[in-house]
């Protein structure tokens, strides 16, 4: 006698769709959804992926008898986005203080006059043509310094940091120049130079160069020697070899040095134009200690803070065009 076998187990052996073996009907049904769908799989393995970790923590806590543990998202130790114009906040903040404690009373006008009257004084001497004299004559003088000590610190530099003779002939005479304070070579620059506008000038070029020199210089020394043998290796000429390794291995100690150099002419320039000068943002500061004008000398003292600020955020922002390529904390 022939028993016939059904519509469903035959379709079950013939296609693989029905239960085998082994397996159980929950599981068949899946694989049965699956194969109808097509996307159940992939998504069912995605959700898998994605739940295991929490799935494994919750299983722990619930083993361990107590709440299923989440897991904390690890804290960044970056210092995070920077602010949009940060390096303001401070300035503004001081400025505020110093209105708040005028306004209250608690500061001597004589000595320290009002943020409203030091603008007011400002406006005053930009209207009569004083203060446009003296800030250019001071511009002036600090961009023909700075120029001359930018070219000879790194000049310097490449000389004492790539050659032995020129380390040995440069780098001990820089050194001992280093230690001896700039502003004390003024009476003998008087002597040699004159008491004109030519050692003042050469005494800003030497505040210059010498933050420029050190910190290129180092940077340079800084390079690792696996570089130097893989352009040996590579067989590199020397004007490639400094172009390649030289240029872009100091770029970031030579921006340290210029940020230096370019405070250090402004901090030179106060001082030099309070000696035999008839126009610039020095001397006109001396000028108003003679006849007790604190509010002049405050002028002064804010054009040099912004140029010095507005110079170094302008160094920055070249430095952060030219280094792009670095990914460091600050950025």
């Amino acid at each position: 006698m022939t028993t016939s076998a059904s519509p469903t187990t035959s379709a079950g052996r013939t296609t693989g769709a029905g239960p085998t073996r082994g397996t159980s009907p929950a599981a068949d049904t899946d694989r049965s959804t699956d194969g109808s769908t097509g996307a159940g799989t992939d998504t069912g393995a995605a959700t898998a992926v994605t739940t295991a970790p929490a799935v494994a923590a919750g299983a722990a806590g619930a083993a361990a008898g107590g709440p299923p543990v989440r897991r904390r998202r690890r804290r960044g130790l970056a210092p995070g986005k920077p602010w949009p114009a940060s390096r303001l906040v401070g300035p503004l903040l001081l400025i505020a203080l110093w209105a708040a404690a005028s306004a209250a009373g608690r500061l001597d006008t004589g000595a320290i006059p009002a943020p409203w009257t030091v603008v007011r004084t400002g406006v005053h001497l930009w209207t009569d043509g004083t203060l446009t004299t003296d800030v250019l004559t001071s511009l002036e003088r600090a961009a023909y310094g700075f120029a001359i000590g930018l070219t000879a610190g790194v000049v310097l530099a490449l000389a004492s940091g790539l050659t032995r003779t020129g380390e040995a002939l440069i780098d001990g005479t820089v050194q001992l120049n280093r230690a001896i304070p700039t502003l004390g070579l003024i009476p003998l620059f008087i002597l040699w130079l004159g008491i004109g506008e030519t050692f003042k000038i050469a005494i800003i070029a030497i505040v210059v160069y010498i933050p420029i020199y050190l910190n290129t210089h180092a940077a340079l020394s800084g390079i690792d020697n696996r570089f130097v043998e893989l352009a040996e290796v590579q067989g590199l000429s020397k004007v490639q070899f400094i172009r390649q390794i030289v240029i872009p291995g100091a770029l970031p100690g030579f921006f340290v040095g210029l940020r230096l150099g370019v405070t250090g002419s402004w901090l030179g320039l106060v001082v030099l134009e309070q000696i035999n000068a008839t126009s610039g943002l020095g001397y006109m500061m001396f000028q108003a200690t003679n006849y007790g004008q604190s509010d002049v000398i405050l002028v002064g003292l804010l054009i040099y803070g912004v140029f010095g600020l507005l110079s170094d955020s302008a160094v920055r922002l070249i430095e952060r065009r030219v280094l792009s390529w670095r990914r460091t904390l600050s950025s």
